[in-house]
């Protein structure tokens, strides 16, 4: 056995143990800041849980200091791939709903911008439009917009184009 292969270099270094340790903690606030929904969706153990829920007993910054450590280390035997894939799977639908958003408001932008024509082309896209509605908030949403005035009706025809696509 040579000096390049001794056992101590197998080993994570000290600092490289801090830094994992310190990622861990840092999925465990990730973990405490959702809602009691959104946790549910990951595979978190009995005792994990129940030291996320302990999380907000806890008034003293010390005290919480010390709780994030445990956290860090419960988290240390939990199904980090599995936990890890979950997160993947909220951003990715977290993603898909700020496109539908952006699209809907380029919708929404080209129908005060080019009338008619836009109205026809998303009454094509969505039949199922209350079309007397929709012409009616674009031109108090033109009229607002041409007066300077906050966009009252813009917003309700943003929610209509939103109700109207179902998302």
């Amino acid at each position: 056995m040579t000096q390049d292969d001794s056992p101590a270099d197998e080993r994570p270094s000290k600092s490289q143990q801090k830094r994992e340790m310190h990622a861990l903690q840092a999925l465990g606030e990730q973990l405490i800041a959702m809602q009691a929904a959104e946790r549910a969706r990951f595979p978190l153990s009995d005792e994990l849980l129940a030291a996320i829920e302990e999380t907000g007993r806890i008034r003293s910054r010390e005290a919480r200091r010390r709780h994030m450590q445990y956290i860090g280390k419960l988290m240390r035997r939990e199904d980090l791939d599995g936990i890890q894939a979950v997160f993947d799977s909220l951003e990715r639908e977290q993603l898909q709903r700020d496109h539908a958003f952006h699209r809907l408001e380029k919708w929404r932008d080209r129908l005060i911008d080019e009338g008619d024509d836009a109205v026809a082309a998303f009454i094509e896209d969505y039949p199922d439009t209350d079309r007397q509605a929709l012409r009616q908030l674009i031109r108090n949403a033109r009229r607002e917009r041409d007066q300077g005035k906050p966009p009252t009706s813009a917003r309700r025809l943003f929610k209509l184009i939103r109700e109207t696509a179902g998302v």
